[in-house]
């Protein structure tokens, strides 16, 4: 068997390889070809996809959240692997080699996973209603260990404003420490930042392109430990970020067509996911739209029919053309225009804004919030504001961490769709070539064949 390392390093495209020298120097000695994308093309579901090798409406994974059919409670970035339906690419492993040590660092679908060593981000959540950061490892003490190493895991730079390069150097040191330690036959290493900033600015502008050269180093470095060890490296992403300039708030043309309804709360108006007719869970360029009739569906269709940045909507069966026929999916799906994205609010006036609004809250919004990443530019000092916030936090004040914005014209860069063309889509690239991971793909490496890919590159 041959040990291998895989890193997923989000975000990037073969159109990036060009400001990245050292991958372009593993793909010029290995194996690199573009990589057919998911749909949805987000994290939850492409991760899932490329771990099993089915399509989300096999595996169940239809975007980094859904409606739960039963409770109608909308869930997003959950972390139970029991969620994922089908064998994984470390299930396999164990199964063929049952002696191989598996380690899972920051991937998706962590919680559970059938793997020797795990880390991932989870808070704790006190009665008091605080929130205090961590993350959750299997065994304990192989995240005790890591953090006696390297210190505490930088939550606040993982997601929110602060986001940005030192989340990705600690995961990366934490997966050199994890082979130099324990030397696992498959370790698989989720590098988030370059993510951020190419959504912050698009793909395009000078600090995205800085965070493609960072990226670039810190998978050098884990290449070099990998080497050392004698484990092969993949590097492959789950899309490619594109430009876009529109945020369409389907929620409130719902609204607006008398098809959402709202519950008035002392803490804004709340979404009534039992009185609505219709409201769309939104994931960047998709969202699911669930509906309570048939009746309601093509309500909702004629409302949505014909707003700008719409670019089709899917029901009944047709959802089966977009590997989306699943039970956890909307009734109607929507996929919005390359140039534009989905926006959660439902709210009609910004004095109804429930009080999460303005917070960094990723369970509570209806949908994936990338205003999130930037600090809210009416307050005057906004540092000064987060600082006292965490101050009253630290001294166990119950208080928000209302300092997001809520600006979605700042969003520059988004996914979710196909891509439209391969240069812009996921990448694939083995140090070792194609002859050894299964084979010379017919153009791009197609995403259902990763996973055997992988299999075949550790000769299992």
């Amino acid at each position: 068997m041959r040990r291998a390392v895989i890193v997923n390093l989000v975000g990037m495209t073969p159109a990036l390889l060009e400001h990245a020298p050292n991958l372009r120097a593993l793909a010029e000695s290995g194996a690199c070809a573009p990589m057919t994308a998911v749909l949805p093309a987000v994290t939850c579901s492409a991760q899932a996809s490329l771990l099993t090798g089915l399509s989300p409406q096999e595996h169940g994974a239809v975007g980094n959240g859904w409606m739960d059919p039963a409770s109608r409670e909308v869930a997003l970035w959950r972390q139970a692997n029991t969620l994922v339906s089908g064998e994984k690419l470390y299930e396999t492993v164990k199964r063929r080699e049952p002696s191989a040590v598996t380690a899972k660092l920051f991937w998706w679908w962590n919680m559970g996973a059938g793997v020797d060593l795990s880390i991932t981000p989870r808070p704790h959540y006190p009665a008091d209603g605080r929130k205090i950061v961590d993350t959750y490892s299997s065994p304990t003490s192989y995240g005790e260990d890591l953090v006696s190493a390297l210190g505490p895991f930088p939550f606040f730079d993982f997601w929110g404003p602060r986001s940005g390069l030192p989340s990705s150097r600690w995961i990366a040191d934490a997966a050199i420490r994890t082979l130099e330690e324990h030397s696992p036959a498959l370790t698989l290493v989720y590098l988030p930042h370059l993510d951020y900033d190419h959504q912050r600015f698009g793909p395009d502008d000078p600090r995205s392109i800085q965070a493609v050269r960072e990226a670039d180093e810190l998978v050098s470095e884990i290449h070099a430990a990998a080497a050392q060890r004698d484990a092969a490296l993949i590097v492959c992403s789950e899309y490619g970020i594109r430009p876009v300039s529109r945020a369409v708030e389907l929620n409130r043309v719902l609204r607006r067509a008398g098809l959402l309804e709202v519950r008035q709360s002392p803490t804004g108006e709340m979404l009534d996911v039992f009185a609505s007719r219709a409201f769309a869970v939104v994931d960047h360029q998709l969202a699911h739209i669930y509906c309570d009739s048939a009746a309601s569906i093509e309500a909702a269709r004629e409302a949505l029919t014909g707003v700008p940045g719409v670019a089709s909507l899917c029901s009944g069966e047709a959802r089966g053309e977009l590997g989306l026929d699943h039970p956890r999916a909307g009734d109607l799906i929507a996929l919005s225009e390359p140039d534009s994205w989905f926006y959660y609010p439902y709210w009609l006036e910004e004095a109804a804004a429930p009080d999460f609004a303005p917070t960094v809250d990723i369970h509570r919004k209806p949908g994936y919030d990338p205003c999130e990443l930037f600090t809210d530019q009416r307050l005057t000092l906004p540092a000064l504001r987060v600082a006292r916030r965490l101050a009253q936090k630290k001294l166990g004040f119950r208080t928000l961490m209302d300092v997001v914005s809520q600006d979605p014209s700042q969003v520059r860069g988004s996914h979710g769709l196909l891509p439209e063309s391969p240069e812009h889509g996921p990448i694939f690239l083995c140090t070792e070539p194609f002859s050894a991971c299964g084979g010379e793909p017919d153009g791009s490496v197609e995403w259902s064949s990763f996973r055997d890919r992988a299999l075949a590159l550790m000769r299992l």
